[in-house]
């Protein structure tokens, strides 16, 4: 069986992928790592090299060779970037509902929305939901590491066109057409700049791993991969 990594987002921790791993694991030798940072593990500083660090480590430590990734949003770009930076590493990468355009203003408007004490006000049980998650570190930590990332990458992204142009494995981007944090003419973008790169649209999708079709998905992540050659 092929490798596969799946890798989380911000605020995530590989509990929230196991529906789509339950799918899968008839098909692929699985991998659902913690995020430095998330779901316990300690960091020293949230930022998007670190992540990116962590996945080429985990690599390497774990003996993979040419591994299939699929990232969720930020788990998307920390295996997009490292793509990027070493070519022939991955066996292929298909990312979900991943920000691939960052700015000064979209990494503000995302910070702004990532402040633990309102949350914990207007929605206590999600607040109580990242507490048991990322126990025992403290989830408004977390949270606040989090908007800290996104801030970074809006001062200074990592992937920009020679960065897209510079990945040769297989990539499919996928998106919800109902995802109001990523828009369709970002990841439409990079997948014109990435050679060779599918693009696929899951229809009545918004944002969260946790609403998206599993069905749908698995089996777009399936026939992706059975592309991928070693």
């Amino acid at each position: 069986m092929r490798n596969l990594i799946l890798l989380h987002g911000a605020l995530g921790a590989p509990e929230t992928l196991e529906p789509l791993a339950t799918a899968l694991t008839a098909h692929y030798q699985l991998h659902l790592p913690a995020f430095p940072g998330r779901a316990g593990v300690a960091a020293s500083g949230y930022n998007m090299s670190a992540l990116v660090g962590f996945l080429s480590e985990f690599i390497t430590d774990n003996n993979l060779e040419r591994p299939l990734i699929f990232g969720y949003s930020m788990g998307g770009y920390a295996a997009l970037t490292l793509a990027s930076r070493q070519p022939g590493l991955l066996g292929g990468v298909a990312t979900l509902a991943t920000k691939l355009h960052w700015s000064a203003d979209a990494a503000a408007a995302e910070a702004r929305m990532l402040d633990p004490d309102k949350l914990e006000a207007k929605v206590p049980a999600f607040a109580a939901t990242l507490a048991r998650r990322h126990a025992p570190l403290n989830w408004k930590d977390v949270m606040r590491g989090t908007a800290t990332l996104m801030t970074d990458l809006g001062n200074d992204p990592l992937l920009k066109q020679p960065q897209f142009k510079a990945i040769a494995d297989p990539v499919l981007l996928l998106l919800g057409d109902r995802d109001s944090m990523v828009s369709l003419e970002e990841t439409r973008e990079a997948w014109q700049q990435i050679p060779g790169a599918q693009l696929g649209v899951l229809p009545n999708t918004p944002h969260p791993i946790e609403k998206a079709p599993v069905e749908i998905l698995s089996a777009q992540l399936h026939h992706f991969y059975r592309q991928c050659n070693l």
